[in-house]
């Protein structure tokens, strides 16, 4: 009982009860007090965005993508409103609210889902930042020499990284469609990023491959560029999530 009770204290006391302290990379580890298993689902928070991406681990297959952005109340009311849900599309636009309770490196989300009580375990893997931490949105990019602009929309690609974690997703959230998405690990370190592929939403067979590219932040816009999977040359520039497309809705 005592420990229950430091429990709940730290619950409540504790610094991370802040929307800013999910910021990093988590991994689902139990439901409902069960271990998952041939599974793994990593969630990225940045920025007051989330992105999740889920497989199966004994062939790499993908399984589902969501995210959207998400607000913590009062330090225990945490609700997702969904951009993208690969495995149920009308939720996109819809808001789920879950009780959230952070002890340590460990978030409990509970919730309920037609009618039954339900419970996730997440772990922390890493709330370590670099250069490139943030949430994203893809505006400019070179064909031919010539640079073109873009102007995020319904439809845009958004990429998401934290604690050494990253995920790509491309959706347009008023036809509810979803395009594709990616994720894994990746380096960022004296202009240069490296991509760890372990998930891909397209082609299982992607997974394991990893991808280098040169990178500078410049006026607060991520220049990237190298080569494709493909061998072409990429040069795109990637914006504040929030400054170039949340704050001009």
């Amino acid at each position: 009982m005592t420990r229950l009770i430091l429990l709940i204290l730290f619950v409540v006391l504790s610094p991370f009860a802040h929307a800013q302290e999910l910021d990093g990379a988590w991994k689902l580890s139990h439901t409902n007090g069960l271990p998952v298993e041939d599974l793994e689902a990593i969630k990225i928070y940045q920025d007051g965005y989330f992105a999740l991406s889920a497989k199966r681990l004994s062939d790499n297959h993908f399984l589902e993508a969501k995210g959207g952005l998400f607000t913590l109340k009062d330090s225990t009311a945490y609700t997702e409103t969904y951009d993208f849900y690969t495995s149920n599309s009308e939720k996109v636009g819809q808001s789920k609210q879950f009780t959230i309770d952070i002890i340590q490196d460990k978030m409990v989300l509970s919730y309920t889902s037609k009618g039954k009580n339900l419970i996730e375990i997440w772990e922390r893997l890493s709330d370590k930042e670099d250069d490139l931490n943030g949430t994203w949105v893809i505006t400019g990019r070179k064909r031919d020499d010539k640079m073109q602009t873009m102007s995020p929309g319904a439809r845009r690609t958004v990429k998401i990284l934290g604690g050494g974690r990253f995920q790509w997703i491309a959706f347009n959230d008023e036809t509810k469609e979803f395009s594709g998405s990616g994720g894994g690990n990746y380096t960022a370190q004296n202009g240069k990023y490296t991509e760890y592929i372990t998930v891909f939403s397209k082609d299982d067979s992607r997974v394991g491959a990893s991808l280098g590219f040169d990178y500078e932040v410049k006026d607060g816009e991520w220049h990237h560029s190298g080569l494709s999977s493909k061998g072409d040359p990429i040069y795109e520039v990637w914006s504040s999530y929030r400054k170039a497309y949340l704050e001009k809705q």
